[in-house]
């Protein structure tokens, strides 16, 4: 039966069991002061950066960005759902749950996804048997062999065949006592048009079944054996399949991935298994859609590094610009929010030589070589910078594209370090002055300040000064979490409102919602929050240990406020300049100009004497 955990039971569990007790199954920890210290579980690593705190009862690791409470880690360490994790350590501390049962509404749900499971497996059963025990499927078998796929990689992914017919597969699960209708709901059969009843929606094909990262078969696809169109069918998203939310061969590859810190990802369910019986095995694919938010997201449960591999035709490369899209606006880097810091994420892009898909280039020069051409594949900004290259030319027209094409992503870097490692980069490859470029991406940042400002009235923007506004609230989010007793002030200043990064921002709300008053508070604070960026930052900050003291608190919210207030004032002034330009006022325009230089001067006399003061 379905049952619902209560809040009190999950406190209660969480009171019973000591987080160090069941991480110490997985990691060798060792004293490193307050804290415990070990080889994180989850991405592969020479020197310790996972991290236990035993007075908190939280874990961070510093390298891939992991981290949360005891729940967080059984269910990345085992690959389940929070309410089996729960159930997995109440009984080991002894606590009992009573089966509360959910909803109505929530039950049927239930009750229905555990029957199309079931379905899909005896539909998943049909097909295997076609393929491999019936005279119907010899030639599927043949097509197969001809691809170089070995008989054990037929079992071990459950390839079937649907036979050709109309009603094949829905005679054999009519007679296994499953309904026409939750055939239909499952995505295996459709109605006819007249009304008359359904029939097949895979007919003479080669069955791909697709599982999700628990191993249940959710959906198929479906390959012709000739030429016909469609290529591929598959299954419609049902209410246990959608296709945004599933990768193929994820169950199959998840530990390795987190063995290896990496996973590769693919456009096909035969380049999939390929890459698989070449011994490949930390490697997913898409399925007949671009690589989503959701994707994502479920990929970095496993893993630090991600390769996407395409083909060098034109559909690969628009595929993996597609793909870089979406790295770029859902987040690259899933610790620190919604900045891009390539870095971090370590995502690559292999483009393969021209003519092969990963299917055919394993095939002809191995595993070795494929791994061998994915270590010196490029990251996103180095991808970029070629792509624009092969596409304007070095031509001065062709220079001028190229910077204007890549100032949006330069400018969108974090760190500064690394934008200006790009920056030379670039400079060398299209053989133009740094300064050059530098100044093309402080216009943008400008540029990009002065549009976001219609917008939003407080805070700077992105371009701005990344790395000081977002050092200064990391800073104060900590201090909220470590020395709680200056939340007043912060509520009482408004300081929230200044805050400029959407992840930051969001951690300072949910404290205040949480009513946190101590660090004996964090396992229920953490308890209140979804896996994902928020819960990280939350643990990342909180993990540290510095010894704040009110008066330092009350200093630092201070010049955080005043940086925010002098960087609005200075928006405002940019904004009034370009509205008295395009308005031709030549008088304000001088006046506005006189007045923003002289407040540069007081700024620049304020600071020299606050470093004579010192």
């Amino acid at each position: 039966m379905a049952i619902h955990i209560p809040e009190d039971k999950i406190a209660e569990i969480r009171r019973a069991v000591d987080i160090v007790e069941v991480i110490a199954e997985s990691v060798l920890l060792k004293k490193g002061g307050k804290n415990l210290v070990g080889l994180c579980p989850f991405h592969s690593e020479k020197t310790p950066s996972f991290t236990v705190s035993p007075d908190k009862q939280i874990f961070h690791c510093f390298g891939c960005g992991e981290g949360g409470n005891v729940f967080s880690f059984v269910m990345k360490r085992d690959g389940i759902g929070f309410a089996e994790a729960a159930r997995s350590l109440a009984r080991r501390g002894g606590v009992d749950i009573p089966e509360k049962p959910l909803p109505p509404h929530e039950k049927r749900q239930a009750s229905e996804q555990t029957t199309l499971f079931e379905l899909n497996r005896v539909a998943a059963d049909f097909f295997r048997q076609a393929l491999l025990r019936q005279a119907a499927g010899q030639a599927a078998l043949d097509y197969l062999a001809r691809r170089g796929l070995a008989r054990q990689t037929l079992e071990k992914f459950g390839l079937g065949y649907a036979p050709k017919g109309w009603d094949h597969l829905l005679g054999y699960m009519t007679r296994k006592k499953f309904a026409a209708e939750l055939l239909e709901r499952a995505g295996l059969v459709v109605p006819r048009k007249d009304g008359t009843g359904f029939y097949d929606r895979f007919r003479d094909r080669i069955i791909f079944p697709i599982h999700d990262e628990n191993s249940r078969v959710v959906g198929f696809g479906g390959r012709v054996l000739d030429d016909s169109t469609p290529k591929y069918l598959n299954s419609p998203e049902t209410p246990v399949y959608t296709k945004r939310r599933v990768l193929y061969g994820l169950n199959w590859a998840k530990d390795i991935c987190r063995t290896t810190g990496s996973v590769f990802i693919v456009e096909g369910y035969l380049d999939l298994i390929a890459l698989h019986q070449h011994g490949i095995t930390n490697a997913v694919a898409t399925l007949g859609t671009a690589l989503t938010p959701e994707h994502i997201r479920l990929l970095t449960r496993y893993t630090g590094q991600m390769v996407l591999v395409y083909d060098s035709d034109d559909a690969g490369i628009r595929s993996a610009q597609r793909c870089i899209d979406i790295f770029w606006k859902e987040h690259v880097d899933f610790r620190r929010g919604d900045v891009f810091r390539e870095e971090q994420a370590d995502t690559r892009i292999l483009v393969l030589p021209a003519g092969h898909d990963p299917d055919s280039f394993v095939g002809e020069q191995g595993a070795t070589e494929f791994r061998r051409l994915a270590q010196s594949a490029p990251g996103i900004m180095t991808f970029l910078m070629e792509r624009a290259v092969i596409q304007h030319g070095l031509s001065t027209e062709g220079k001028i594209r190229i910077v204007s094409e890549l100032q949006a992503p330069l400018a969108a870097i974090n760190d500064s370090v690394a934008r200006a490692l790009y920056v030379k980069q670039l400079a060398e490859r299209i053989q133009l002055g740094e300064a050059v470029i530098l100044e093309r991406l402080k216009a943008y940042a400008a540029q990009s300040a002065s549009h976001e400002s219609g917008v939003r009235s407080t805070g700077p923007s992105r371009a701005d000064t990344p790395e000081t506004a977002e050092r200064f609230e990391r800073r104060i989010i900590a201090m909220m979490l470590q020395f709680p007793e200056i939340i007043p002030e912060i509520v009482q200043g408004g300081i929230l409102e200044f805050f400029s990064h959407s992840v930051l921002k969001s951690a300072g709300e949910t404290i205040l919602r949480h009513r946190f008053q101590s660090p004996d508070q964090l396992p229920e604070l953490l308890a209140t929050l979804e896996e994902g960026p928020l819960k990280k930052m939350v643990v990342s900050l909180a993990m540290g240990d510095e010894s704040w003291t009110r008066k330092g608190c009350k200093a630092l919210l201070s010049r955080f406020r005043e940086s925010r207030q002098r960087q609005a004032s200075g928006l405002s002034m940019q904004v009034a300049i370009e509205a008295a330009e395009r308005e031709h006022n030549e008088a304000e325009v001088t006046r506005l100009l006189s007045e923003k230089q002289k407040m540069a001067v007081r700024r620049e006399k304020q600071k020299m004497s606050a470093l004579r003061d010192k």
